[in-house]
C-alpha cells in the first residue's frame, strides 16, 4: 500500500509540530510556561538560523505552498525575518533566556562572537536558500511534469548550485565545530 507525496508531507508536519509542542511541554515543566515558550522560541529559530538546512522553516515553508501555492523562498525569508526580530528582541529585553539549554547557549555564544561565528549564520542562509530553490523547483517538476528537466541546460546549472550547497555544508561543519560543542554537552 503506497500513500500520497501530500499525505506523507502532511503526516510529516503534524509530527513535526507534536515534537515542538512536546518539547515546549517539556521546557515548561523544567521551567515556567513563560521561560519554556521562550526557550522553544529561541531554539526553533537556532534551526532557522544555525543549520544550512530549512529544517525549522518546514513548519510553515512546504505547507504554504501546498495549501496556497506560496514559493517556499517567499515563506523562508518571512521565517528568517521573525527568528531575527525574535532574537533580536530577547537579545535586548531578556538575555537571561539563552542560558536555558545547549541550544540556545550555542545560539548566544554565536550572536555574542560576531567573528567568526556570524559566519555560521551566512553559510546557513545560503544553505537553506539553496535547499528551499530545490525544493521549489522539485515542486514545480511533480506539479508540471517537467519531463525535460533532466535534458536540459536548467538541470546542469542545478549541478552547479548542488556543488555549490556541498561547499556551503563543508563550510559550515568546519565552521561549527570550531565553535567547541563538547563544552555545551556537559
Amino acid at each position: 500500500m503506497t500513500t500520497k507525496p501530500r499525505t506523507q508531507v502532511f503526516t510529516k508536519f503534524f509530527l513535526l509540530c507534536g515534537l515542538l509542542v512536546g518539547y515546549f511541554g517539556y521546557l515548561s515543566y523544567q521551567y515556567d510556561f513563560a521561560t519554556g515558550g521562550v526557550a522553544t522560541l529561541l531554539t526553533w529559530s537556532f534551526f532557522v538560523l544555525c543549520t544550512p538546512v530549512a529544517d525549522a522553516g518546514f513548519l510553515l515553508d512546504l505547507p504554504l505552498r501546498l495549501l496556497f501555492g506560496i514559493r517556499m523562498v517567499i515563506s523562508e525569508i518571512a521565517v528568517w525575518v521573525v527568528a531575527v526580530g525574535v532574537n533580536a528582541a530577547i537579545f535586548l529585553f531578556w538575555p537571561s533566556y539563552y542560558q536555558t539549554t545547549v541550544l540556545t547557549e550555542l545560539l548566544h555564544t554565536i550572536f555574542t562572537n560576531p567573528y567568526p561565528y556570524w559566519g555560521v549564520i551566512v553559510l546557513s542562509g545560503l544553505g537553506s536558500f539553496l535547499s528551499i530553490r530545490f525544493g521549489d523547483e522539485l515542486m514545480d517538476i511533480i506539479h508540471h511534469h517537467e519531463r525535460s528537466f533532466f535534458h536540459s541546460h536548467h538541470f546542469k546549472h542545478e549541478l552547479i548550485l548542488f556543488a555549490f550547497f556541498l561547499m556551503v555544508i563543508f563550510g559550515y561543519y568546519e565552521l561549527i565545530s570550531s565553535i567547541g560543542i563538547g563544552e555545551y554537552v556537559k
